[in-house]
Order: structure tokens, then sequence, then C-alpha cells
């Protein structure tokens, strides 16, 4: 029998629960994650002409993770330096809600937005600017009915300016464009673009491939944002593979089981059930450690990881989406050739191959005064 020692032991002895929460709550630093952390990180300390960020890629790939992670990093940072603002709220962030209807309820995420930003415990409270904002005798930010969508905007720009946080999270974004019409969408994005450009925050979204359809709208929202994917792991290429394995043998080490499981045995199993995608494993492998614990002892095994895996019909719908989705942001020679007939550019020539012709075999060269052309000459009598 081998016992891990990856994780306090002292969680043996714990009930279900704690070892159950202790999985859910580890955070695995692989490869994807990490880089983007580092990208993401350094855009938000040294923002340069964005008002917007948005991170898309495949359901259950890492994006809360990675939005939970850069808002802890955030949040050290902070508490590190000596002369913060008490009022000063280094980040926050939110999941946008799903609207109930064709129409996206602003004045709700006004709302939810404006509650992520309010801090009770501090003493110095924010003048909202508006009546009907206020806070109950337990300290919870009560709003009147009354307050029209205009009220909550100017409120949501008040306590913006006043917390002055790096980054504003929005997860979940592609619920964004849950609205008909192309107009509509690009009404979405100009509200959030000009919110963040007033307040000067920086705003993160992070959404599935449904959010590509809001990143190039306009020109203008185009200059402003920038796009991340944050792709799965691919099983065509060696190297991802072999970290995705290395993801697999590090979630098995920290499952809190008095037997540690052979995981790596089951690669393509888990890969194949988890489309590629980290969040959808240790979801996956989080629901096969409950039922394991349920098993008195038992060690977690190939059984219970079939009894807690999606249904192909899902995983197939997952595979679709990520498949339109990777598409999607491939650069296609139709759109290319689009882009330079309408900027009249009737051949072109990478600085490359433009070097190359210029110091190249081809270059052309000058003759002295009464220097022949290079031509054979005939040889022989007719």
């Amino acid at each position: 029998m081998t016992t891990s020692t990856h994780f306090p032991q002292e969680l043996l002895s714990q009930p279900p629960d704690e070892r159950l929460a202790y999985f859910k709550n580890k955070i695995i630093a692989h490869p994807k994650l990490s880089d983007l952390y580092t990208e993401i990180l350094d855009d938000i300390n040294h923002p340069v002409e964005i008002s917007l960020i948005m991170i898309y890629g495949p359901t259950g790939v890492g994006k809360t993770t990675l939005r939970k992670r850069l808002e802890r990093e955030l949040l050290l940072t902070a508490q590190s330096d000596p002369h913060r603002n008490p009022g000063h709220i280094p980040v926050a962030g939110l999941e946008v809600a799903l609207p109930g209807t064709s129409r996206f309820n602003w004045p709700d995420y006004y709302r939810r937005a404006l509650k992520a930003l309010d801090e009770p415990l501090i003493g110095n409270k924010i003048d909202y600017g508006q009546r009907g904002i206020k806070h109950n005798a337990s300290g919870e930010l009560i709003f009147a009915y009354t307050l029209g969508v205009t009220n909550l905007r100017q409120a949501l720009e008040t306590a913006l300016k006043h917390r002055q946080p790096k980054a504003f999270f929005a997860d979940e974004a592609q619920h964004f464009n849950k609205v008909p019409g192309a107009r509509r969408l690009l009404d979405q994005m100009d509200t959030l673009k000009s919110l963040a450009a007033q307040t000067n925050t920086l705003h993160v979204l992070l959404g599935t491939y449904e959010l590509l359809a809001l990143t190039d709208l306009s020109a203008q929202l185009s200059r402003r944002s920038r796009g991340v994917h944050f792709p799965r792991y691919q099983a065509d290429l060696p190297q991802e593979m072999t970290d995705f394995q290395n993801v697999i043998l590090t979630f098995q080490r920290h499952l809190p089981l008095a037997q540690e499981p052979d995981l790596l045995q089951h690669t393509s199993y888990l890969y194949e059930r988890s489309v590629g995608c980290v969040g959808v494993l240790k979801s996956w492998l989080l629901r096969a450690l409950e039922l394991a614990l349920k098993s008195e002892g038992q060690p977690l095994t190939l059984e219970h990881l079939k009894q807690c895996a999606i249904p192909t019909r899902k995983l197939l719908r997952f595979a679709r989406e990520i498949e339109e989705g990777e598409a999607a942001l491939v650069e296609k020679e139709a759109e290319v050739a689009q882009l330079r007939t309408l900027l009249g550019i009737s051949s072109f020539s990478t600085p490359a191959s433009k070097q190359q012709s210029t110091n190249g075999s081809h270059k052309k060269r000058r003759r002295r005064v009464g220097q022949r052309k290079p031509v054979r000459d005939t040889v022989g009598v007719k």
C-alpha cells in the first residue's frame, strides 16, 4: 500500500467533508494556468491603452481558478503595502448572472458590482451620491426599488473611483451576449468599455468561446481590448500530453486517501472524459473521491471513475464547442486576402521575404556604362 505524503496526514482522521474541502480548494499550478497567470498579472500591473481583457476558452478549462489565483495575488500584494489607502480594495469581481429574458439586466449587474466593491468593516463609508443606497444595521448594502439604471451606473462609477481596484473581474461573461441583434451586442460592450474608461479601472472578462462574439464588434473596441485564449491540452502534441500526465499525477498525490490510487495507468480514459480540460478533470476526481470515501476506506478505483464520469452525449457537446471555438481563432487566408484588398495592397511580402529579395541573388545590380547584358552568344554557323 502506498500512502501519499503530499497532503496533511492528519486529514486521514478527519470526516469526509474536511477531506473533500481540502481537495476542492487545492489549486494545481499546471503550465497553461501558470503561463496565463503570469501574462494577465503583467497586464493588470502594467496596462497599456486597454480597458478590457477578454479571456475565453472551453467550459471547465480553469478560468475561474485563474481568476481566484490572480485575486489572491493582488490581495497579498496590497496587504504588504504599509501606505495603502484604507478605502482601497485591490481587486473585486462577480459572476455575471444569466438574464431570465432576452434583455440583459443592467440594474441587477450594477447592484451586484456595488456589493462586490462594498466593505462594511471600513470606517470611511462611500458616499455613493445617490439617495436610496445605504447600509442597514448589519452593514449590508441596501438599494431602494426606485433607483433607476442611471442612478445605479453613477453609483458604481463613484464606488470604482473610490475603491480604485487594479482590476474588476466578470466571470461567466458570455452572458453579456444574451441579447438579440449585433447592435445590442455592441451596446453591451460599449457600456463596459465606457465604464472602464470613465473610472480608469481595467475590466477582465472570463467566459466560454461564446465570448468571441464580443471581441471584434467595432474597431474602437478592438483597439481598447485584448483577447486571450485559455486552451485545453491537446492529445496530438506530445509535450502537452506529458504536461497533462503531470497534472494527473499531482491530483493523484493530493487525494486525501490512505492508499494513493494509480491514476496514470488510466491517462487515456481521463483525457477522453475530461476533453483535455483540467477543471473538468478536477471536478470529476472530486466526485470520485466523494464516492470512494463513502466506501468505508476502500481505495479510489476505475469503477469509481466510471460511475462519476460525464455522459458521452454531454462530452460530445463539449468537444463540438471546443472544435468550433478553436476553428474561429485560426487566421483564414480569405480574411487576410480581404484585408489586403481593403487596404489597396495588390501584392504582399513579409519583411523577411522583402529583405531576401533586396539582399539575395535576385537583387537588381546597376551596370557600368558600356557593360553588356549577361546574355548567351550564338555559337556555330548557320
